[in-house]
């Protein structure tokens, strides 16, 4: 059964000279259970809500194989909160994941996927490898950004379940690839949750794309 593995918040806000002042990237693992509302994880901390925050990217997840890729690659172990993620999850495929499916965590969350994470210059200097948004691109494994659909408590150990997917198939791994322009166009046509307004504007302008400029 897919679940939660671990439970990451703030440890300490750090001064990221040269970028947006304040980061709030040190998560790592907290026992117990932890309330979710609309903007995250109680005792958690946005520092940016213009580009690392806000309702639809109030719960950054990321999955224990992908971690395990990346440990394998960096030759140290990339533990739970390295990468700035609230939650590690184990048995959902989360590059595999779908824009707008929604998963019900323990007995009460409900998060809806909203889009990929962009690797940025602060999480570069919080690894200290080089090259670091560049490899973390080339890799393919971004993790997801959720929206709270549902508030509730989460705990380490959680039962994780898919329990809607839109029908229009466009995953994480498609947006954080970039999309052609008939993905674009299915996400925007489809039915269903509503995209995000960057989402959105990322599938607009991938749909404006001729198929030579694609």
């Amino acid at each position: 059964m897919p679940s939660v593995t671990a439970v990451c918040r703030v440890h300490a806000l750090l001064d990221d000279a040269g970028s947006v002042g304040v980061t709030a990237i040190d998560k790592r693992p907290v026992e117990g259970e932890v309330a979710v509302k609309k903007m995250g994880l109680r005792g958690d901390v946005q520092a940016s809500r213009v580009h690392h925050g806000g309702p639809d990217k109030a719960v950054y997840a990321y999955a224990d194989v992908d971690a395990e890729h990346f440990s394998s690659l960096l030759g140290y172990e990339v533990t739970p909160g390295l990468f700035g993620e609230n939650l590690r999850t184990d048995g959902v495929d989360v590059t595999g994941a779908v824009i707008g499916e929604r998963w019900a965590v323990g007995e009460t969350l409900v998060l809806q996927v909203t889009m990929p994470r962009t690797p940025c210059a602060t999480f570069a200097r919080r690894l200290g490898e080089s090259g670091w948004v560049r490899r973390f691109q080339t890799e393919g494994r971004p993790g997801a950004y959720l929206s709270v659909v549902k508030a509730g408590p989460v705990s380490p150990g959680d039962e994780l379940s898919v329990v809607s997917r839109p029908d229009h198939g466009v995953t994480i791994g498609d947006v954080f690839g970039g999309l052609s322009p008939e993905q674009a166009a299915r996400l925007l046509d489809a039915p269903g949750p509503r995209l995000s307004e960057v989402m959105r504007g990322i599938a607009e302008k991938a749909a404006a794309r001729t198929p030579v400029d694609a």
